[in-house]
């Protein structure tokens, strides 16, 4: 009578597979959401934990499977393996964000111009959830920059403010900056001047002889002669994860020149993975390509 031998079956690797593909499944939508639609950055993270802890568990159940095959020869050999091959994605993604975590500070918000920092035109009201409330930038985080981001300084550019200022412009825009708000640029102070120009005719005398007027102050009337800083406000989304970032673009006439500082700060949560002082560094090297020839020190 032939003796028929039943292999074993490892109940594991199938489960394995079925929760690496769920959590793939639920993270990818996330990400498209996050990244596209409408979802918060809170919302999406608290996603992603959970599909990571699954996405671990079953990953440990697929190495349990390759056990038992290894051991016994039981059966869910192939479906350990798929398994394994499914969760690599969101163990990579896992694995990205948490390398910048440990090798970034814990900041996030940075700027070129510590001592003066540019200030936003409009605040940007932000729920942070589960994220916790965040602290002001203090004289901790300005150290704690300076240190880290030691080369993180403005640029000062040959040439007057409009042709910097539109170069400014265009190149945010050209990196995907979403511009939420502009003060002082060339447009708005042609606007401002008075054309000297009037439909009603010129009168040969007044009616009334207008009061003099007391003389004004003089500190007053300096102040108020100075140029005041041209402001750029934009919104950014980075190029995988969508996570937002706010950007201050400053830009300043000083005699012949033009002084650009940039501000960054990530919108939720109190680390922006290293992704302020990136995206500051990329955006002043395409101003430089831009304004090529004008850059000073």
């Amino acid at each position: 009578m032939p003796v028929r031998y039943e292999r074993p079956v490892s109940q594991s690797a199938y489960s394995a597979r079925r929760l690496a593909l769920y959590s793939l499944l639920f993270f990818v939508v996330a990400l498209v959401l996050h990244r596209f639609g409408s979802f918060e950055t809170p919302l999406f993270l608290a996603v992603a934990t959970v599909a990571v802890t699954v996405t671990l568990a079953a990953t440990a159940m697929a190495c349990v499977g390759l056990a038992m095959l290894w051991r016994h020869g039981a059966r869910g050999g192939a479906a350990s393996a798929q398994a394994i091959l499914v969760a690599l994605p969101i163990l990579g993604a896992a694995g990205w964000i948490t390398r910048d975590y440990l090798q970034s500070p814990p900041i996030y918000d940075v700027a070129t111009d510590l001592g003066r920092r540019p200030q936003w035109l409009t605040d940007v009201e932000a729920d942070q959830s589960w994220l916790g409330p965040r602290l002001p930038v203090g004289e901790a985080d300005r150290l704690l920059q300076q240190a880290s981001y030691p080369g993180l300084t403005g640029r000062r550019y040959e040439g007057g403010l409009d042709r910097v200022y539109a170069a400014a412009r265009q190149v945010a825009l050209d990196m995907g900056v979403r511009v939420v708000a502009e003060k002082g640029g060339p447009s708005d102070d042609l606007r401002a001047l008075p054309s000297g120009r009037t439909n009603e005719p010129a009168a040969d005398a007044p009616d009334v002889v207008p009061v003099p007027e007391p003389r004004p102050d003089l500190e007053e009337f300096l102040a108020a002669a100075q140029p005041q800083d041209a402001l750029i406000q934009g919104a950014y989304r980075t190029m995988v994860f969508g996570f937002r970032q706010d950007i201050v673009i400053r830009l300043r006439e000083e005699e012949e020149t033009t002084l650009v500082d940039v501000r960054v700060a990530a919108r939720y949560g109190r680390h922006d993975l290293g992704g302020g002082a990136a995206l500051i560094s990329a955006y002043l090297k395409a101003l430089d390509a831009a304004l090529l020839g004008l850059a000073g020190g």
